[in-house]
């Protein structure tokens, strides 16, 4: 009777910490840890002054230091040249990847924005870097992320939210333009990365 309670606690238990090894997919972050905002005009804060960008907001709601490393404009190509530097400049503890629009809206073939944004993604784990991956959704504002982000989270195991950018767009209210968000919009924008990092075990 005792051997067969036994068994049944450990066989619970072994049960619990399997499912408590799933919850949390991102480390702990100290004090001082430093998070990485990589992208393009979306990350930048383009439509609005920087002070008001995603990583500038976000930066004031975990009480950390948030370095907007976004470039408007850039292509995935030429953001895998940049990063290299940027990681090598500042020693961070999680990238937030959100990057690839412009690769959509320039119809650039989606295999090699996906071969891109994979590089990306292994340089940052080869220095223990921690990645989140933002979706960017397809050339139609109303559609969902494109495919590759998800193939990418997958493969990778990442943290990754596929919603965040399209919800937005489908509100004017909070655009600037037709593909870029306006101070509230970047403000929601920082509030859900928050709690996407909240929810994953990093705050």
């Amino acid at each position: 009777m005792n051997n067969s309670i036994g068994k049944i606690l450990t066989i619970t238990s072994v049960l619990f910490l399997l499912a408590s090894c799933g919850e949390a997919k991102l480390s702990r972050l100290s004090y001082d840890a430093k998070i990485l905002a990589f992208g393009d005009s979306l990350t930048a804060g383009k439509g609005v002054n920087k002070k008001f960008s995603y990583p500038a907001t976000l930066a004031n709601l975990t009480n950390l230091d948030v370095i907007n490393a976004g470039v408007s404009g850039e292509l995935t190509s030429a953001g895998l040249l940049r990063l290299p530097s940027v990681i090598a400049e500042h020693s961070v503890d999680v990238m937030i990847l959100l990057e690839g629009g412009n690769d959509i809206l320039q119809n650039k073939n989606l295999m090699d924005t996906k071969e891109n944004l994979a590089q990306m993604i292994e340089l940052a784990q080869l220095h223990n870097i921690e990645v989140v991956l933002i979706g960017v959704p397809k050339k139609s504002i109303f559609s969902d992320s494109a495919a590759i982000y998800q193939e990418l989270a997958e493969q990778y195991n990442l943290v990754f939210e596929d919603e965040i950018i399209a919800d937005l767009l489908t509100s004017p209210s909070l655009k600037s333009d037709s593909v870029h968000f306006n101070k509230q919009g970047y403000s929601e924008l920082a509030e859900r990365i928050y709690e996407l990092l909240q929810d994953n075990g990093a705050l």
